[in-house]
């Protein structure tokens, strides 16, 4: 126990006090010639050869030692001894879009956003397959007038139809006061002798009549808008033939059509 004691004496005894200086910076602390040697211990040293001497094996520096040395040396005033850490820090990171920035994109998209949706309804004026229907000639009247006629064979369910709408409707409206427009629902039971006698298997299903009635020629299914626009030009002038009296494009079976009772006779679709 005495020895134990009398060791533990003399270990506290040789224990120094530290005292803090509150002027001293642990940034303006000095290396200690110790810390030097082992800091040039590990140095890399690369054979360059001097193009004028010959000589071989300079020692290259450490790039961040010399960065510090020569910070240091442009600033006067400062501690000439600078952490490595502070020379070595990496440069701030990207810069992060703003709040404002984030705002302005947000604009812009909702912007395009409208611009895009306007442009598709720039057609709102143009009647649907429905008002197309709705405003055409009744067949009995057509064929009494003494003009020419167009009747298209169609059906609600028809996607072709439906997609050639607006184009019947551009011809409908340029040549309405010299050609008759003729809409007959293929689904109406009523139009079943019509479709056998204009032949009809496909819709859309354009038939071109004259003035007395007598059919010249038909275009079926999608096919560029100068087919049905040169045919109704040649109706309107009163020529003998059409330019295209028989052209076949992508069409509907009219074997898929829904056969219903007509709920009003005088009804022409």
């Amino acid at each position: 126990m005495d020895r134990v004691a009398s060791s533990s004496f003399i270990g506290l005894d040789r224990l120094r006090p530290f005292h803090f200086r509150p002027h001293q910076s642990f940034h303006s602390v000095k290396p200690s010639n110790y810390q030097l040697n082992n800091l040039r211990k590990y140095q890399r040293i690369y054979c360059q050869p001097d193009p004028n001497t010959g000589d071989c094996c300079q020692p290259n520096s450490d790039p961040l030692e010399s960065a510090v040395k020569e910070k240091s040396s442009t600033e006067p005033g400062v501690d000439t001894e600078i952490s490595k850490a502070e020379a070595s820090a990496p440069s701030s990171g990207p810069e992060y879009p703003t709040r404002d920035f984030n705002r302005r994109v947000a604009l812009v998209s909702v912007l395009a956003a409208l611009g895009l949706f306007s442009s598709q309804r720039l057609d709102l004026g143009i009647p649907s397959l429905k008002d197309i229907t709705a405003a055409a000639l009744p067949y009995e009247e057509a064929l009494n007038n003494g003009k020419p006629t167009v009747v298209e064979f169609y059906a609600d369910w028809c996607e072709v139809c439906r997609e050639l709408a607006p184009d019947v409707y551009k011809v409908e409206q340029q040549y309405k006061d010299r050609v008759n427009f003729v809409m007959l629902n293929v689904d109406n039971t009523k139009w079943e002798q019509e479709l056998d006698e204009f032949g009809v298997e496909g819709i859309p299903h354009f038939a071109f009549l004259d003035k007395n009635g007598n059919e010249e020629g038909n275009v079926v299914g999608r096919l560029p808008r100068q087919y049905l626009l040169e045919n109704v030009d040649a109706l309107a002038r009163g020529e003998e033939s059409i330019p295209y009296a028989r052209a076949v494009g992508q069409y509907t079976s009219a074997e898929k059509r829904k056969v219903h009772q007509v709920s009003d006779p005088r009804s022409h679709g």
